[in-house]
């Protein structure tokens, strides 16, 4: 789990994903040499901070993206968000300036809903600040902030260590609505005719998707992706045994919105571990449903 943690603590919230890609590219450099195929590496001011790994002859596409949630220092003392991020007073902020780095408090006005931070000088305007990161592994479960999506992102690390054919691409700005996997996708089918995507993503913990009983395959969340498509997908978990639990849902979104969008006819499923406390700095995923999710990865990007 050392590869997650160090994924958990790296500063990259939506629009500002540079560490994470110089962290990626680092590890793939050192890496890559364990892997079954060498990729072919993409990571050019063309695609701007996401990344392209392309194995083989690739028949499918796996997206994960890089970003988080967090906040924005605007005037004073005061926050923004920056995506959805759960609200409480006492979380611990961290970032850096040019005065330094930064430990702070969030804090929460119980009339208003106001974001601020308690700290000992003025923090400048345009900061990013973050949840601190404290990981925590226990024998069934792993906890820290971030989970969503540093585990997709560590998923599909794993699975290009043994992968052959297929396109792994991580992408920014999810958290805030997308914006790279439009292009990221013209340029996948463009060049190598790819139609068909996974998205390497995590879930919530509901009624009806339990943690321990298997990875999440979504049939809907605001988005509804093509039926022919899912059940091809439950088809081959069933036959290879792989645990898995149907997803309903009628909110949420993905990378998967921009392929829906896309005037290329991309087929796509959001496929991905339920964890629970989303968005808080307290994000709980349970061990077994993350190698369910790595199994199926596989076994789809050898089926597809």
């Amino acid at each position: 789990m050392k590869l997650l943690q160090k994924l958990c603590g790296i500063h990259a919230p939506s629009g500002n994903e540079i560490q994470m890609k110089e962290f990626l590219l680092d590890y793939i450099d050192k890496e890559k040499r364990h892997w079954k195929v060498q990729p072919e590496i993409l990571a050019s001011d063309d695609f701007m901070d996401c990344i392209l790994l392309v194995f083989g002859k690739p028949r499918t596409a796996v997206f994960a993206h890089m970003d988080s949630i967090g906040f924005m220092v605007r005037y004073g003392n005061q926050l923004i968000k920056i995506g959805g991020p759960v609200c409480e007073t006492g979380y611990e902020l961290v970032g850096e300036d040019s005065l330094g780095k930064i430990a702070c408090t969030l804090i929460v006005d119980e009339e208003t809903g106001q974001l601020t931070y308690d700290y000992y000088r003025e923090i400048e305007r345009g900061t990013e600040l973050v949840f601190k990161a404290e990981f925590r592994e226990e024998k069934d479960i792993v906890q820290c902030c971030y989970m969503d999506n540093r585990l997709g992102v560590w998923n599909a690390l794993k699975v290009a260590e043994t992968l052959e054919d297929g396109v792994i691409a991580f992408s920014c700005w999810e958290e805030i609505g997308g914006g790279s996997v439009s292009f990221l996708a013209r340029y996948i089918n463009e060049r190598f005719g790819v139609r068909q995507a996974l998205i390497a993503d995590i879930t919530w913990v509901t009624e009806g998707v339990l943690p321990g009983e298997g990875v999440a395959i979504s049939l809907r969340d605001s988005l509804i992706p093509r039926r022919s498509f899912i059940m091809k997908i439950v088809e081959i978990a069933k036959k290879a045994g792989i645990p898995y639990q149907l997803e309903v849902e009628s909110a949420g979104g993905s990378d998967g919105k921009e392929l829906q969008f896309s005037n290329i006819p991309w087929d796509w499923c959001f496929i991905g571990a339920p964890e629970d406390n989303v968005h808080s700095p307290d994000e709980i995923v349970h061990k077994a449903d993350m190698q369910a999710m790595v199994d199926l990865y596989k076994v789809l990007l050898k089926e597809l």
